[in-house]
């Protein structure tokens, strides 16, 4: 299985890491049930199989977020982005990822000169006025220092960990492999789809290893704002900046995670509040890009109730179309409209396979404890956090794009609350939400649709002459295949193949003691302990094929 698959002895030795830590974690047998039986024994053998009693005495959610602190930043990652996933996992393991912090002990000064100098062609404090040795920040992938430009401008420099590179390959070469083994080999663990999980978590994590994508990002958001002087985004200058280096302004202000000192400067905390959520509703709702992880810490307050957002590491994008079915989804559940509610989550989910009834008659219970509700007290991410609940139980996973969406959302909301009770995302949203739904079906948008319509129509009948010839050719050549692939009747054709094998074995079993009882009724040829040699060999094979059936149809019966 996996231990086989693996291709280079670094990844092995990765791998015995990781086990080691999952099996001292209390989850040895989750690496057996994925075929990492050597893996196990050797990383058991090494920890005596001793576990800490009061780490086997928690609870699996903390158990395995322990864990995955210990096993390094790609890790810590994943678990953060397996916090952004309430559509697959229970709140209580929501909660434990949403712990994980990013943070890591600062890298030495050494180092970092070292590497930006081979980045800038010159150490940091030839490059720059002034250069604080000591870090304002590190995490996982990166450290941020205080610097000074030539022309006395203040900036921050963010650089990447050195070395972090070629250890979160390994990680993701890791991970990738044990999640097509989890999908392929059990059924309990493949509804959580960890092929997806770990195709997001490896794109975005790569994204966020570039740090010119960060700058990227930010600038196409300040862009967004260049009209909005309540909401700052730190200029970027590009002349610094690297994969593993960029320069950005330095942000002066009061730190999300203090709201005492935003009491204290005599900033508006209502106005504060209303700025950020209004900011949050047009990156997603009008630009369909936007800040993806917008804690306090990422954000800071400005004066003249100005807000500045930082670290766009992580974002989100969001089609035209994906846009519309989030404001349909958004108005609907305002409006109180649940089939509407079920046609959206529907949708979203690829048209499962499922009782629509029973969906629709939740979705209408969940929707009408909401009925009469005043604005003031309809809290969006209670309400968008129950949804999550309902479609885990209906087993509808939502798409990546929506996932992180609903996270910021929910995580924005929460910062608004803290600066004042009172807000209100739904009554910020609401005016937003129906301007948007009469923009879609305004005569200048609809127009724009039918002629898209039309040209897409003639299109597909214009190549219609060529597919039709393109068909009759494969027929005519004996090339045209039909594919039905029907996965029951699979299931049905192992199962008689599994019997017929049993039904062998068994004739075989039958013939060899009928063949051994005569051999041992002949005299001469060789013998054992007195008896005919190939009677007793015929007996002794016929025990172990009889073993084998017993415990095939044993083991069959359990798994049914």
């Amino acid at each position: 299985m996996l231990w086989d698959t693996l291709g280079t002895a670094r990844d092995i030795g990765r791998l015995n890491e990781l086990a080691s830590v999952l099996i001292r974690y209390g989850f040895g047998d989750v690496l057996r049930r994925l075929g990492l039986a050597n893996v196990v024994n050797g990383a058991g053998k090494a920890l005596h199989w001793k576990y800490a009693s009061e780490i086997t005495n928690v609870d699996s959610p903390v158990r395995f977020c322990h864990a995955l602190a210990e096993m390094g930043p790609t890790f810590i990652k994943l678990g953060q982005i397996l916090a952004t996933r309430s559509d697959l996992f229970s709140p209580e393991w929501i909660v434990e990822f949403e712990k994980l912090q990013d943070q890591a002990p600062p890298v030495s000064f050494e180092l970092i000169c070292k590497q930006l100098h081979e980045d800038l062609g010159c150490s940091p404090q030839q490059a720059f006025a002034e250069f604080d040795p000591k870090p304002l920040a590190a995490a996982s992938i990166a450290q941020v220092h205080r610097a000074r430009l030539q022309d006395g401008t203040e900036v921050i420099i963010k650089v990447r960990r050195p070395g972090i590179r070629p250890i979160m390959e390994a990680d993701l070469r890791l991970l990738a492999r044990i999640a097509e083994v989890m999908e392929s080999e059990s059924t309990s663990l493949r509804r959580f789809r960890p092929r997806e999980v770990v195709r997001q978590f490896t794109h975005s994590l790569r994204r966020e290893l570039d740090l010119l994508a960060e700058c990227r990002n930010a600038e196409r958001i300040a862009k967004n704002f260049n009209n909005d002087p309540k909401i700052v985004i730190p200029k970027v200058y590009w002349p610094w900046c690297r994969e593993r280096v960029n320069v950005q302004e330095f942000i002066d202000g009061i730190s999300g995670r203090n709201i005492e000192a935003v009491e204290k400067t005599g900033l508006d905390r209502k106005l504060l509040a209303k700025h950020g959520g209004q900011a949050a509703l047009k990156m997603m709702l009008i630009d369909g890009f936007y800040h993806g992880d917008p804690h306090q810490g990422n954000i800071f307050y400005l004066p003249e109730n100005r807000i500045a957002f930082i670290d766009f590491g992580m974002v989100g994008r969001l089609s035209f179309e994906r846009r519309h079915q989030l404001v349909q989804l958004l108005h609907s559940m305002v409006e109180l409209d649940a089939p509407r509610v079920v046609e959206v989550l529907l949708t979203w989910a690829g048209d499962p396979p499922l009782n629509c009834e029973n969906l629709t008659f939740e979705v209408e219970e969940f929707v009408d404890k909401y009925h009469g509700v005043s604005l003031k007290n309809f809290n969006l991410g209670m309400m968008l956090t129950e949804l999550m609940s309902l479609l885990r139980e209906y087993s509808l996973n939502l798409p990546p794009d929506l996932i992180i969406l609903i996270k910021a959302l929910i995580t924005l909301e929460g910062v608004a609350l803290q600066l004042d009770p009172d807000f209100d995302m739904v009554f910020e949203a609401e005016p937003l939400l129906h301007q948007l739904m009469l923009d879609r079906y305004a005569p200048d948008a609809m127009a724009k649709r039918g002629w898209q319509a039309i040209v897409g129509t003639a299109e597909l009948l214009t190549g219609l002459p060529h597919d039709l010839q393109q068909l009759f050719r494969s027929a005519r050549s004996g090339r045209f295949q039909l594919h039905v692939d029907v996965t029951r009747l699979k299931a049905f054709g192992n199962q008689l193949d599994r019997a017929a094998s049993r039904v062998a074995i068994g004739n075989v079993v039958a013939a060899m003691i009928i063949g051994s009882s005569i051999v041992m009724t002949v005299d001469g040829g060789p013998t054992l302990f007195g008896l005919p040699l190939f009677g007793v060999l015929g007996f002794l094979s016929a025990v172990v094929g009889g073993i084998w059936l017993v415990f095939s149809i044993w083991s069959s019966g359990r798994g049914r």
